[in-house]
């Protein structure tokens, strides 16, 4: 039988982020009980109605499980203090609500409600801080009030604050005229939740908007997984499985959705349209490069290249030789190589060689870690490829074609890891007088994003490539660059080598003791003996996040071992505490931090709700936008790319059998310039190196250029 309780929560014990689904305890009179159910928001002092049933569990007793919340203003000074001091509301802290509840009593909540203004007699609250109060008070009864809306659908607290500040007090009513709008607008909430709101709220399942918007998922799932496009049929068969609806609906859906510009039909291609303006714009940025004459480069390039050799103290191998020679007589050219092939002493010589001839040269990276490796290795200013083209929001990048670089030559470097987009937008920006050169290892993982640029313009036979195979002496005495050409031959490396001196493989069994031995190399045995900074000079590479060796565990594991603060602050399952290493996981523009970045958390600010991390510069977060950042103690392979470590730290076991791949285990292999350790099974290692295999994406760039270059 139904019975309704009311009280104080005096703690909460757990909090899905996702759902709101808590376990808390409740002062209900002089008993403290144990409530569950869902209670998005709830915070430590608030007061609450709950209306539910008593029930018994066999593990955890007497407890009262309820499905109706309202929400209470706290009835005790003790409760208002612990509600303000709660982080709740913005710009009041711990020491704040001590202050402002000493001195209203029990009138805080009606003086804060109805006479902030009133707030200037507490001693220590400046005007500024009670704008900041005032705002933070009427923002947390609009987002209650969403969460009220949203919790029965099972959207959690984070995300209804964010839809609050995306939709103001208009949140309520966006989302019920389409709830499919909050897939598009708001990061982090996907179609399936969008569905799941949609059709509570009696959404039909043939809907037009929920076709177009279930198509749209499948096209934004698939450029997740590196594709540009997908064919019309694999687009509705898979849209199909996830809508559930009679495949000519589905026809109709993609018609619509393509008349009012949210895909493309190219043919049988199907392209969201960001990427196929992309894909098309590269090709026709080659193009225009192409076609524009070679001002100058081409004449006596031999007697320039004795000259730069005099100059260095060097002398050219055949293969480097040739790379420079392409790289004066050509308007675009592509440079591939592994590790130790001398692929940095080329970039250097282009770089004199081109400067030699009077020619402005820019140097790029995709990331920040990339574009310093390049400044240090040239001894020139290099700058990430956002940097360069001077992204201001909310407008995008500064340089674009109506505003080209003021360059006559632009060498961009680990372009395995650039995808579509980014490379559409660099493009875009060179005056068609400039020669380019793209320096990358084909034979690394492709890029996060959608595309393998860098693959595709080899493929073309567009522009002129040079390959490095020869590796030089010095880089043969290093058994990190011998192993990683021998797993690109598809050989096992070495690892029972008597004498290594930075490459090893230690043997366990189990997930559980390779996780422990991880654990005990990073934070002791690797510092000890290699004068290592744990944090910052040590990267555990994980080929998956899920299980027990996968990244997420090792971080919370490395986290406790390496940085075992008390306090933090806790979101989505994650606590963050001041000294963790953290990576941002999105293209966050405003902030100017993109997907990959790694930083250091510096300050944890409850009052005013916002964390300070360091990368180049110092960001400021939001509470709200945690969900952007991970821990970076470990992450995955595809992440580090651009990346390099002094010391890697890489487990292989058959628990991450669907990724162990022969470009992925290269790949983290090569980002290592001193130290590679590998953790786990020859089993695992074995698979890694025959499985040769990688998994296709539907790009069609090659065959654009090929096509465009039989018309040229």
């Amino acid at each position: 039988m139904a019975e309704t309780i009311e009280g104080t929560i005096e703690r909460i014990t757990f909090q899905a982020e996702d759902t709101g689904y808590t376990v808390a305890r409740l002062l209900a009179g002089e008993e403290l009980v144990t409530v569950v159910g869902v209670m998005a928001g709830a915070q430590v002092g608030e007061g609450v109605r709950l209306e539910g049933e008593w029930s018994s569990h066999p593990q955890y007793g007497r407890q009262f499980k309820f499905s109706q919340y309202t929400p209470l203003y706290p009835a005790t000074l003790e409760g208002i203090r612990r509600y303000l001091g709660s982080g709740l509301i913005k710009g009041i802290g711990p020491v704040t609500a001590q202050r402002i509840v000493e001195h209203f009593g029990m009138q805080t909540l009606e003086v804060i409600d109805r006479q902030p203004e009133r707030l200037l007699e507490v001693p220590g609250t400046g005007p500024k801080r009670v704008e900041i109060i005032r705002g933070g008070w009427q923002a947390q009864r609009q987002i209650k009030d969403v969460m009220v809306f949203l919790q029965s659908h099972g959207v959690g607290t984070a995300y209804a604050v964010k839809i609050y500040k995306t939709y103001g007090d208009q949140a309520i009513a966006a989302v019920q005229a389409n709830p499919y709008c909050l897939e598009q607008d708001i990061w982090g909430i996907g179609f399936l939740s969008a569905d799941r709101i949609a059709r509570n709220l009696g959404v039909l399942p043939e809907a037009p908007e929920r076709l177009k918007a279930g198509l749209r998922y499948v096209l934004n799932q698939a450029g997740d997984e590196g594709h540009v496009f997908l064919p019309r049929m694999e687009l509705l068969e898979a849209a199909q499985k996830e809508l559930e609806v009679a495949p000519e609906l589905l026809a109709q859906g993609l018609a619509g959705l393509a008349a009012e510009g949210g895909a493309v039909l190219d043919g049988e291609r199907v392209y969201l349209p960001p990427l196929h303006q992309a894909e098309v714009g590269i090709a026709a940025s080659l193009l225009r490069l192409l076609r524009a004459p070679l001002r100058q480069g081409r004449d006596q390039v031999g007697e320039a290249i004795a000259v730069l050799e005099e100059k260095l103290g060097i002398q050219y191998e055949a293969q480097q030789r040739e790379g420079l020679l392409r790289a004066a007589q050509s308007k675009v050219m592509v440079l591939t190589g592994g590790p130790g092939t001398g692929k940095t002493t080329i970039t250097r010589g282009i770089i004199a060689l081109l400067e030699q001839q009077g020619q402005q040269v820019l140097l790029c990276s995709p990331t920040g870690r990339a574009a310093k490796k390049l400044a240090e290795a040239t001894g020139k200013p290099a700058r990430t490829i956002h940097r360069l083209l001077g992204f201001k929001p909310p407008k995008g990048f500064e340089h674009h074609q109506d505003n080209p670089l003021k360059c006559q030559a632009l060498i961009a470097d680990e372009v395995s890891m650039v995808d579509v987009a980014l490379m559409h937008s660099l493009l875009k920006a060179l005056p068609a007088s400039a020669r380019v050169v793209l320096v990358g290892d084909v034979d690394q993982l492709p890029s996060v994003g959608p595309g393998k640029v860098l693959r595709e313009l080899i493929a073309s036979g567009a522009v002129p490539v040079v390959r490095l195979t020869h590796i030089f002496r010095q880089a043969q005495e290093s058994q990190i660059v011998t192993n990683a050409h021998l797993i690109n031959q598809g050989e096992c490396p070495a690892i029972n080598n008597r004498e290594a001196r930075d490459f090893f493989f230690i043997e366990e069994e189990e997930p559980e003791q390779v996780a422990t031995t991880i654990q005990e190399l990073c934070a002791e045995r690797l510092p000890r003996r290699y004068n290592l900074d744990p944090i910052e000079d040590i990267q555990v590479l994980a080929p998956m996040y899920r299980g027990e060796t996968g990244a997420s565990n090792l971080n919370q594991a490395l986290q406790q071992r390496l940085n075992p603060k008390e306090q933090g602050w806790k979101r989505g399952g994650v606590e963050y505490r001041v000294g963790d290493k953290v990576m941002q996981v999105r293209n966050n523009y405003e902030k100017g931090v993109f997907n990959g970045d790694v930083g250091r958390l510096r300050a944890i600010d409850p009052e005013n709700q916002v964390v300070r991390v360091l990368f180049e510069e110092e960001v400021e977060y939001e509470f709200s936008e945690l969900d952007e950042l991970v821990l970076a103690y470990a992450v995955s392979v595809h992440k580090s790319q651009g990346s390099e470590y002094r010391a890697v730290v890489l487990p292989l076991t058959t628990q991450h059998y669907l990724m162990l791949q022969r470009n992925l285990l290269y790949t983290a292999i090569t980002r290592a310039r001193e130290l590679v350790v590998m953790v786990g099974t020859k089993k695992a290692l074995g698979i890694a190196v025959r499985n040769g295999r990688t998994a296709e994406r539907h790009t069609a760039l090659a065959a654009r250029l090929r096509e465009l270059s039989k018309g040229s």
